[in-house]
């Protein structure tokens, strides 16, 4: 059978090509809401199927854009993908999605395999480790975000959390509970990965300011699959922290493991704070203090800013956007 085209979608809803176009790119706007359903019904009744590859051609665009995100388990980065999926829905875009593991090779080969397939931009979770790479990207123009990391001397449009402010809020929330002998645990800081170096500066800020000396005992940045043996190193101190303030979600699924090993209560025995909020956190027992990013909203803004770079908006924002975070105070402090 002969495919059915836009002109045969025109025709038979007796309506002009361009109409039938600017329904299929979500522009209702310039029709009534009778032509609206028309076309509708039309598209239904004869089962017509846009042809994506040549409305790319012409409009110079595949409508599709990529995320880079740095490690897909954690929580923080599903609900990124979630949100950043919705919006390009509704304006019309599919997303790729591409895991980088936090492997700088992997986020170099994903990036180009992007770029080759023509995708109108990309919202990354920089490793960190790729500047030649990024800095081509600024030089091409080429649509790009930063997302939850930052690089501030290649000047990129970034979404973040206010890291710093995240710590503080958890070292004040333990003082308050009457608690000085805190520690930290984030992953590695061996590539100078943003959130995790700030996450350290909030909490030695915070304890100076209630005049608390840090211990550099109780700040620990280790692998994944080290964290349990950093967790004995620091159980075996002289002085054990009557707190731990858990960089990540990943980082706090490890704590509660090591804690119900060694049958360690909490918050009895130590009390537990955990930057990012977690699903089981407010069921868990006891149920888990958390600090909250505002997944929905960094992800919209972050969203934004790549579309107005794709639509090559006139005013084209560089800075660094740091959102609020916010303490969910629960049972573990």
């Amino acid at each position: 059978m002969k495919p059915i085209t836009i002109t045969d979608v025109a025709n038979h809803a007796k309506v002009s090509k361009s109409t039938v176009s600017q329904y299929l790119n979500k522009r209702y706007e310039y029709m009534s809401e009778k032509t609206r359903r028309k076309i509708e019904a039309t598209i239904d009744e004869l089962n017509y199927h846009p042809n994506i590859l040549a409305r790319s051609l012409k409009q110079k665009s595949t409508f599709t854009v990529g995320v880079v995100v740095a490690n897909i388990l954690h929580t923080f980065s599903t609900q990124v993908i979630r949100a950043i999926e919705n919006y390009f829905y509704e304006q019309g875009f599919h997303i790729i999605v591409c895991n980088a593991d936090d492997n700088p090779e992997k986020e170099k080969n994903y990036i180009e395999m992007l770029r080759a397939k023509q995708v109108d931009g990309i919202i990354i979770f920089p490793t960190g480790d790729n500047l030649d790479l990024y800095k081509r990207m600024k030089s091409d123009q080429f649509p790009i975000v930063f997302m939850d990391r930052t690089i501030e001397e290649l000047n990129v449009a970034t979404v973040m959390l206010d890291n710093q402010l995240a710590a503080q809020l958890a070292v004040n929330r333990f003082v308050e509970k009457g608690i000085e002998n805190i520690a930290i645990i984030t992953t590695s800081i061996i590539r100078d990965i943003s959130p995790r170096i700030e996450r350290i500066q909030g909490y030695k800020a915070a304890l100076s300011s209630h005049g608390i000396a840090f211990n550099s005992d109780y700040i620990k940045t280790v692998n994944i699959d080290e964290i349990p043996a950093a967790l004995s190193e620091i159980f075996d101190l002289e002085k054990r922290p009557q707190a731990i303030l858990a960089g990540n979600d990943i980082v706090l699924n490890e704590v509660l493991r090591y804690m119900k090993k060694h049958r360690i209560t909490i918050p009895d025995d130590i009390a537990i704070i955990g930057i990012d909020d977690v699903p089981y956190a407010s069921f868990y027992t006891p149920t888990i203090t958390t600090i909250d990013q505002p997944a929905i909203e960094m992800s919209n803004l972050a969203a934004e800013l790549l579309m107005s770079q794709i639509n090559k908006e006139e005013t084209k924002d560089t800075s660094v956007h740091r959102l609020k975070p916010t303490l969910l105070m629960r049972d573990s402090c």
